[in-house]
């Protein structure tokens, strides 16, 4: 499916395709836990794609309800070799810092042979 394709298939379902731009760090400050679900997999399959190898997923200190959402999406997924609360300079408990594991040679990461 292209682009065009993904954005009329969204449009027909009244949800709107947002586009990111993929580095290091993902603030999940404007998304709904249910949204981690898919965007925490998504995310971490793009960043071994793209050869990173830490992350930082900040989900805020509040009550809790993103940082479970992201600890059980991360011990879920094939890529996540470690992942640990942020120092204090980094977000202390409202942040999490992930280590991935890198691509094959050939470009294909772990997830991508699930």
């Amino acid at each position: 499916m292209s682009p065009d394709d993904e954005d009329a298939a969204a449009g027909d379902e009244g949800e709107e395709i947002v586009r990111l731009e993929i580095g290091d760090e993902l603030d999940l400050h404007t998304f709904q836990p249910r949204d981690v679900r898919s965007l925490v997999p998504e995310y971490l399959d793009e960043c071994v794609r793209l050869g990173l190898r830490e992350v930082r997923i900040v989900h805020g200190k509040g009550r809790g309800v993103l940082r479970r959402a992201v600890q059980a999406a991360l011990e879920r997924h094939p890529c996540v070799v470690a992942y640990r609360q942020a120092d204090e300079i980094a977000g202390g408990w409202g942040a999490t810092l992930v280590t991935l594991a890198p691509a094959d040679p050939g470009g294909v990461s772990p997830a991508s042979r699930r």
